[in-house]
């Protein structure tokens, strides 16, 4: 523990606001980084004070939270890798650079997969699977949803499996989350013909676009979980290809793609012959990013 007096890092809620807005960064994310990093809620950093010299016990020391302050300022680090961790649904999830940082308007996806059980209610027991799982986000939000189902989680990257095994033992899930190294279906072959249904968080965004994001997803974000090929459809295209060896008669394939890809999705769908009740929907920002389809 480090001590501090309510004034001093009253001035340095203050000075960090300032450069937040200088930045162009949301100033709410210097509250978000102290209640983190020093341990104290919303209602005591309101209550701070200049002048006051109560002493505070700190997790981090001020020069310690100054660095890491600097790391979102110069560095553009985004401030869930600073923390290690963001909320998502009813969790506070495990981050780091070896995970995509799940987005608000993912959180969407599970509420389909919901509204799809509600509606072929024989949908909400046996096997689903979440592909590309990163943090474990969509495989958690299945399991909550779901009770009487088993997801399989598959990931490329074991770092990222690791974090996503750490979340579900956090959350109490472990034992209703499996969790498989390799490609997309690849570990799952055990499970042809199983599938309930198949959520997906894919990287959709095209190769030659990945280094013009925003710096906080080019420099931080991991490219394996960005980078969808020339025109960020290809794995999209092997999902649409892939998930009918997979899907029960009926099953759910459900995922998130990037703004404009609609159109082509719809098309591959239909194209492939293998599904039906083709739908778009969209997120919160009313943009269309969900595709759902129903194995023929």
């Amino acid at each position: 523990m480090h001590r501090t007096s309510q004034g001093d890092l009253w001035h340095w809620r203050q000075t960090a606001h300032q450069q937040a807005i200088a930045a162009n960064i949301p100033p709410v994310e210097v509250d978000w980084l102290l209640q983190h990093l020093t341990g104290l809620d919303r209602l005591r950093l309101r209550l701070l004070s200049p002048g006051d010299p109560t002493v505070i016990d700190l997790k981090y020391s001020l020069y310690e939270l100054d660095q890491r302050w600097h790391q979102r300022l110069n560095a553009r680090t985004p401030v869930q890798y600073l923390v290690g961790a963001t909320p998502w649904r009813r969790f506070m999830l495990k981050v780091s650079p070896a995970v995509l940082i799940p987005r608000p308007e993912t959180e969407s996806i599970i509420d389909l997969a919901i509204d799809a059980v509600q509606t072929h209610s024989e949908l909400g027991y046996g096997h689903w699977a979440d592909l590309g799982t990163g943090s474990g986000a969509i495989a958690l939000g299945l399991a909550d949803a779901f009770a009487e189902a088993m997801i399989h989680a598959v990931d490329y990257s074991p770092d990222a499996l690791a974090i996503a095994r750490f979340n579900a033992q956090q959350s109490g899930f472990s034992d209703r989350i499996r969790f498989y190294q390799g490609h997309w279906f690849e570990p799952l072959t055990q499970l042809q013909g199983h599938l309930r249904g198949m959520v997906s968080n894919p990287p959709y965004i095209p190769s030659d676009m990945v280094a013009k994001l925003q710096p906080e997803v080019a420099d931080h974000e991991p490219a394996l979980a960005l980078d969808g090929g020339a025109d960020g459809l290809d794995c999209i295209r092997y999902l649409v290809a892939e998930a009918p060896n997979y899907l029960v008669s009926g099953g759910v394939w459900l995922i998130e793609m990037m703004v404009g890809q609609a159109e082509n999705v719809v098309n591959l769908l239909q194209s492939q012959g293998c599904y039906r009740d083709v739908h778009i929907y969209p997120d919160l920002a009313g943009v269309d990013r969900f595709a759902l389809a129903y194995r023929v």
